[in-house]
């Protein structure tokens, strides 16, 4: 597998900074001061960030099962979810 050249980085690490950039662009729209064009705007600049961010959680969890067991990282079982008590 090729490694990366240092400038390109992978979109866990602009996670954070996307999801900042959609939450603003959500809280713009929540307002309703802007303007019909301004806010299709706004949703599809939003929808792409969602689907970054998604794809960046989607990579990171399969670096995490990758770091559990390599040779299997399909076998892996997900994590449990903070409210899942049996």
């Amino acid at each position: 597998m090729p490694k990366k050249s240092p400038n390109e980085t992978s979109p866990v690490a602009y996670f954070e900074q996307s999801l900042e950039e959609l939450e603003q662009l959500v809280q713009k729209m929540e307002t309703g001061e802007l303007s019909l064009e301004q806010s299709l705007a706004a949703y599809e600049r939003g929808v792409g960030l969602y689907r970054q961010c998604q794809q960046a959680l989607e990579q990171a969890e399969l670096r995490v099962r990758l770091l559990t067991d390599p040779a299997q990282p399909d076998r892996s079982e997900p994590f449990e979810q903070a409210g899942d008590v049996d």
